[in-house]
């Protein structure tokens, strides 16, 4: 596990997601979020994608999501396929994010 990723750091959450297996005009994205589940049992359902990124973890790879919930919140959520799960980054004010 890539120690910037640690348990303590960034929590782990569930998420219900597609995972495209190939190209489709309705699965825009390879990992497309749509809710997730914090370990204190809140849930959120996901509004909007607003952001993703990838980035190379070794031999593996991280999806960074930056989402909109359907109650205005901004999160910043991570897929890790060296491990398969799901990681909390942070909420983030709407203000962090550009024009899209």
């Amino acid at each position: 596990m890539n120690k910037n990723m640690s348990k303590d750091q960034y929590p782990p959450i569930n998420v219900i997601n597609a995972i495209r297996g190939f190209p489709s005009g309705k699965l825009k994205l390879k990992i497309t979020p749509y809710r997730f589940q914090l370990p204190d049992g809140r849930a959120f359902t996901i509004k909007k994608v607003r952001r993703m990124t990838s980035q190379n973890v070794g031999n593996f790879k991280h999806y960074h999501f930056a989402v909109q919930t359907r109650d205005g919140r901004f999160f910043h959520i991570v897929f890790d396929t060296g491990n398969v799960t799901w990681k909390l980054v942070q909420e983030v004010d709407e203000e962090l994010f550009f024009n899209d």
